[in-house]
């Protein structure tokens, strides 16, 4: 009984088909790709003292940049909505469409994709894999050889553009002909090269079946309306054979088994939907192909609802426009809203004032009690800014501090400041502590923060 459940897993081999989804597929991975490769090659102008890579993640710098979005280590929310974004518009999507971020977009799928064609081009199709495994000749040798060389090379590409997006890609390109990248670089390469290599190459369906979480929480987000890849029972059963010229039973489904062996995870779409399928629409090319040959209507494998395979009426199709769309679009439209005026109200600098701990106050000379304060500036511009600090309230407070503070382009400066309050105040106004207020101007805007005063 136990042996069938860890018996190890048939190796697939995925045969090749051509249609209308197929197609969509090889033009979409090829989009992906493209994105993925030259988005770091984009420059953007922002000015002489920022990078003018218009996708940037500088770890040194703890900056990201995306285009005319600028984010500091401070802003990391940003990030989070970010998350909360992706994670809605998936929900939202699946909820439509099912899995098609599993069977068009995710990243696996994709690389996968590529290793398979790869595959199929240095070994042939389904049939002629399956016997080159069974053989021991060099023909078998070097068809591998040429397989999984091609890979390491798609390998090495994936990991080099996974680091550009972390370093200036141009001056890294040029580092790369003239021998010059640094060991952390090619650590970083060849440790997501691996990781490619073996994901696409070796885990391929395991990983949405086994590692994947979305495919075990799916089901959750799916209703009677949700589009899925279905199988048309009443049409297709029972299922028969065909001879040449008619079809031995009464069910369109001549059991073929082509719709099986197109899927790159294995399923029988026929036994419903399972958790393993990726809603790649593979199966579909496969039945339609079959169904154009022996003359019958397409649509026997399909993208279709539950509501509207059970119940096959006008009122029962697909409807973009349902309950569960408005609350996942609304809450789309509201993160999306808070973040880009988030966004467009950034201040252009931040300040913050840290009190002295020890000592927490000096008395001085004539009864006085000076407290001192670090003042960190982030100048979130790519120019250099002078700031003037002033004391706004108490007027009696004497401040401490150089005449202008600058701060270098994209950079925090940190000033030490002190700040006396003559002993007659001491006396009437405060009992032990109270608060300064600052104003900071930087020329363009006028700033007042408050801290602490400790007398006691």
């Amino acid at each position: 009984m136990l042996e069938k459940y860890f018996a190890a897993k048939e190796r697939l081999y995925p045969q090749s088909v051509k249609g209308k989804f197929r197609s969509m597929k090889w033009m979409l991975n090829a989009v992906f790709l493209s994105i993925y490769l030259f988005s770091p090659f984009i420059r953007f102008d922002r000015g002489i003292n920022a990078p003018d890579q218009a996708i940037l993640i500088d770890l040194p710098g703890s900056k990201a940049y995306f285009f005319m979005i600028e984010i500091w280590p401070q802003e990391v929310y940003y990030l989070a909505g970010i998350l909360v974004i992706a994670a809605v518009m998936l929900f939202f999507v699946t909820s439509l469409f099912g899995r098609i971020w599993c069977g068009y977009a995710c990243f696996q799928t994709v690389w996968t994709d590529i290793f398979i064609a790869l595959e199929r081009l240095f070994q042939g199709d389904r049939n002629q894999r399956i016997i080159l495994d069974r053989k021991t000749n060099f023909e078998k040798f070097w068809r591998k050889a040429l397989t999984h060389l091609s890979w390491i090379m798609i390998s090495l590409l994936t990991g080099y553009g996974f680091v550009c997006y972390f370093n200036d890609a141009i001056l890294l390109t040029k580092n790369l002909f003239h021998d010059q990248i640094s060991f952390n670089v090619l650590g970083w390469i060849l440790g997501i090269a691996g990781m490619t290599y073996i994901m696409a190459g070796f885990a391929r369906e395991h990983v949405c079946t086994f590692m994947c979480p979305y495919s075990r929480f799916q089901s959750a987000m799916f209703d009677d309306n949700t589009l899925i890849i279905s199988y048309d029972a009443k049409r297709g059963e029972p299922r028969g054979k065909w001879d040449g010229d008619i079809i031995k039973t009464s069910g369109h489904c001549i059991d073929c088994k082509q719709c099986v062996v197109v899927c790159p995870t294995g399923i029988d779409i026929r036994n419903g939907l399972q958790m393993e399928c990726i809603a790649c629409g593979l199966c579909v090319d496969a039945c339609d192909n079959v169904m154009e040959k022996i003359g019958l209507p397409k649509g026997l494998v399909r993208y279709d609802t539950m509501a509207h395979l059970l119940d096959p009426k006008p009122e029962k199709k697909f409807k973009i426009l349902k309950t569960r769309t408005f609350y996942y679009a609304t809450i789309m439209t509201t993160v999306c809203f808070v973040m880009l005026r988030s966004l467009i109200l950034k201040p252009t600098s931040e300040i913050s004032i840290i009190p002295d701990r020890n000592p927490m106050f000096v008395v001085m000379s004539d009864g006085g009690i000076r407290n001192g304060y670090t003042i960190k500036i982030a100048n979130k511009t790519h120019e250099q800014k002078t700031f003037f600090l002033t004391i706004s309230s108490p007027r009696e407070a004497i401040l401490k501090s150089p005449s202008a503070l600058e701060v270098n382009a994209a950079e925090i400066g940190d000033f030490k400041i002190f700040v006396i309050l003559p002993p007659e105040f001491i006396g009437k106004n405060m009992e032990g502590r109270g608060l300064v207020e600052f104003e900071i101007d930087d020329q363009k805007e006028r700033k007042k923060i408050e801290a602490v005063f400790i007398s006691k």
